[in-house]
């Protein structure tokens, strides 16, 4: 492959030395052009001269905030330059998925195998979403466990027979919504007396006989939600 530029973007003087001896010893393609610690560092090295590569650490300073929004206004001032994620937010899933938003080719988590030359030389022919094995692993595992919980939903909803408006009616009762105030939602037909007889439907399908005294509205979300008739995770409301 030809040569390619690379800044790196990294405030731990430490592990920018580390970082920079992986490219040196294993990535003899690759040119690093400049260090950043900093966000002004970033835009400056930008002015001197474009990169083909930005290897972005995400906590800068104590933030990991500053990490999203570089790596966003990269892909937007300079969309031909590809930005490769190399990161200590082992637990921060919720960031990962930010900077994934924020146009981010690829995380690498400082674990594990940490930066190789194949994550690298992906990145750099157009390979999307690069992860390495620590990141992989977590997010096999996230997906094995959706799929479960989206298969047992299907099979409770088969089995306890509820029907799309049983579903929609049991996850807003879960959401804190009133029967009046489900009967106004946009393509509900029904108003709150008969929403009143479907819960009680809904009572003698999903309870015993002898459990069925005193189930009230919450009892009876909480009982969909332990047989995944409702998934916790995705309890959102229906445009109203």
């Amino acid at each position: 492959m030809e040569q390619f530029k690379v800044i790196i973007v990294e405030d731990v003087k430490l592990e920018l030395k580390g970082t920079e001896q992986i490219f040196r010893s294993e990535i003899p393609e690759a040119e690093v052009i400049g260090t950043a610690q900093n966000e002004s560092e970033v835009w400056k090295l930008f002015r001197q001269a474009e990169p083909d590569l930005l290897l972005l650490d995400l906590g800068l300073g104590g933030s990991t905030t500053i990490g999203v929004e570089i790596c966003r206004q990269v892909r937007t001032r300079y969309p031909q330059c590809h930005v490769l994620i190399f990161t200590g937010e082992i637990l921060n899933e919720r960031l990962w998925v930010e900077v994934l938003k924020a146009g981010a080719d690829g995380i690498i988590l400082k674990t594990g195998e940490l930066l190789t030359r194949d994550d690298v030389m992906l990145v750099m022919k157009g390979r999307q979403l690069v992860f390495n094995q620590p990141i992989l692993e977590k997010i096999v595992e996230r997906f094995k466990r959706s799929v479960m919980a989206e298969s047992m939903q299907h099979d409770a909803l088969i089995n306890y027979d509820i029907d799309e408006y049983d579903e929609r009616f049991l996850r807003h009762l879960a959401l804190g919504y009133t029967k009046d105030m489900i009967a106004q939602l946009k393509g509900m037909p029904f108003s709150p007396k008969s929403l009143e007889k479907r819960q009680t439907e809904l009572v003698n399908r999903l309870f015993s006989e002898h459990e069925r005294n005193g189930v009230n509205a919450t009892r009876l979300a909480v009982r969909a939600l332990q047989l995944h008739l409702i998934d916790i995770d995705n309890l959102e409301p229906d445009d109203e």
